[in-house]
């Protein structure tokens, strides 16, 4: 079984390569199936169709850092939505200070989607919170009126995450639940089973990040990804092999089925990730390859 699924996440990358090849030669191209989700507008950016959209992190660790950041990304062309890495900040867990600052981030972003993210330690982030904690901070945000995505790990307390989920959704904001791990790449049946249960718990984006130690690793995560499009969801995914092993799943989110993906603009928020302005062109160029024929 995992020889199949290898072999077909392999045929997949290869068709992309072959009609790559005839665009540039007289033979007719083989048609490449994209696998995208049901589009969802917010603001003016539309996710779901074209060249999955790039995320840019904001990194800082103060309020000028912050705003620095978010003023690049907002005047960037290549950067699709902002992401408000709260968890950076000295303040992060001062409510009131990170709401403040939320409001001029997206004042800044030049009308381009915020998603509002507290990684936490064992996610990958750069601080510890309980999950009551972690729960009370985004009710919070949530009321500041600011926010177009909210960033909830799957693995939080279940009744903060349906909490959250539910005030989230009452206030016009779109979910992305996520999973993260920085050490391996779990077996393809428990990608999708992440996937497939983030769906159940209310996410309108399904999103996983992995760690690959081999080649076979990212083929898992692509399969996964192909598999969720394909059998499970028509929603948003954004799936990651990280490090630079894995960069090859950002940019190939056309033929997998992700409509999202992550650059970075200075300093990345997580391994492997592409500066934004190459990223666009190598998800340009794939595009061409795949609507050539």
């Amino acid at each position: 079984m995992r020889l199949t699924k290898t072999i077909l996440a392999l045929s997949l990358l290869l068709s992309v390569q072959g009609a790559a090849m005839a665009a540039q030669t007289s033979a007719p191209a083989v048609a490449v199936m994209q696998r995208h989700a049901v589009p969802i507008t917010i603001r003016h950016t539309v996710i779901g169709e074209g060249t999955p959209k790039i995320i840019v992190p904001t990194t800082g660790t103060t309020a000028g850092q912050v705003l620095e950041q978010a003023k690049t990304i907002g005047t960037n062309p290549d950067a699709d939505l902002i992401e408000y890495r709260i968890d950076y900040l000295t303040f992060a867990s001062d409510a009131a200070k990170v709401g403040a600052l939320g409001k001029q981030v997206a004042a800044a972003a030049e009308g381009k989607p915020l998603i509002l993210t507290f990684r936490t330690q064992a996610e990958g982030g750069m601080k510890t919170i309980s999950d009551k904690a972690y729960g009370d901070l985004y009710l919070s945000l949530i009321n500041d009126h600011f926010i177009d995505i909210l960033d909830v790990e799957m693995f939080r307390d279940a009744k903060v995450v349906n909490q959250v989920v539910a005030a989230a959704h009452k206030a016009g904001i779109k979910v992305v639940m996520s999973s993260h791990d920085f050490h391996n790449t779990p077996s393809v049946a428990d990608i999708v089973a992440r996937l497939r249960k983030q769906d159940s718990m209310g996410a309108d984006i399904l999103k996983i990040a992995v760690m690959p130690h081999n080649p076979e690793d990212v083929v898992r995560l692509m399969d996964a990804t192909a598999q969720i499009r394909e059998q499970y969801s028509l929603k948003p995914l954004l799936t990651m092999s990280m490090g630079g092993l894995g960069a090859v799943s950002r940019l190939s989110g056309e033929v997998f089925g992700d409509d999202l993906t992550f650059g970075m603009l200075g300093t990345p928020s997580a391994p492997g990730q592409i500066e934004a302005h190459q990223l666009h062109q190598e998800m340009n160029t794939l595009h061409l390859a795949i609507t050539s024929h």
